[in-house]
């Protein structure tokens, strides 16, 4: 558990990001009409985000699976916590552009580090969901929150955060977004990326491997 703290402190430290719209004449899926491709810096790594351009493509890993015991792997609700908002694919991207380009938002891959560094979302950075409910209020300092005379939390400076995991059916993300309003954490600060990883790579989004920075899904 140390270690995964040391690793969060670390990456808070060189966590930074630079967006931009990109435009190519070779494009030829596009995330959106008006959105081409978005320029992304994961970890000091220029990262372009784009959609697979082989019409053909198909998934063919573990997230292409449709069905899975239930329990553990059960379709969760649309939304993670009362006042919780769930975003889209679009939305995150432009979560990423504004809020985390800004410094006012962190976007979180709340799986494992082993998950996270076999792939991941460019931009993302990884808090597992353990350290939310193991030990939140731990955690609270490293994103904003401030102990009060009180002896509770201001969470005025707060940083917004934007949380996913493997998909609608990985209860990793909720778990730790139902930690963290427990601890008092403004649900309007909250969001839930509910379609994760797999959902992401349907689309045929950008990833990326963190431990070697190698870009996949392009």
């Amino acid at each position: 558990m140390k270690a995964l703290y040391t690793t969060l402190i670390s990456l808070l430290l060189i966590h930074t990001a630079a967006f931009a719209q990109s435009s190519s004449s070779e494009i030829v899926v596009q995330i959106s009409p008006s959105i081409p491709t978005i320029d992304v810096n994961h970890r000091g790594t220029p990262v372009t985000v784009k959609r697979i351009q082989d019409t053909n493509n198909k998934l063919v890993d573990d997230f292409a699976k449709t069905s899975r015991p239930c329990p553990p792997f059960c379709v969760h609700p649309m939304q993670a916590a009362p006042g919780v908002s769930t975003v889209g694919e679009l939305d995150l991207l432009d979560f990423l552009s504004k809020d985390v380009a800004q410094g006012n938002g962190l976007l979180i891959d709340a799986r494992m580090p082993k998950f996270y560094n076999s792939e991941t979302i460019p931009g993302s950075i990884n808090i597992p969901f353990v350290l939310f409910t193991s030990s939140a209020a731990d955690i609270l300092p490293l994103l904003g929150a401030l102990p009060d005379n009180d002896g509770k939390w201001d969470f005025s400076d707060a940083k917004t955060l934007l949380l996913w995991c493997n998909g609608p059916w990985c209860d990793q993300s909720p778990r730790a977004i139902k930690a963290l309003v427990k601890e008092g954490y403004p649900p309007e600060k909250l969001r839930y990326y509910r379609g994760g990883m797999q959902l992401w790579k349907m689309f045929g989004l950008t990833t990326i491997q963190p431990l070697s920075n190698e870009v996949g899904g392009s």
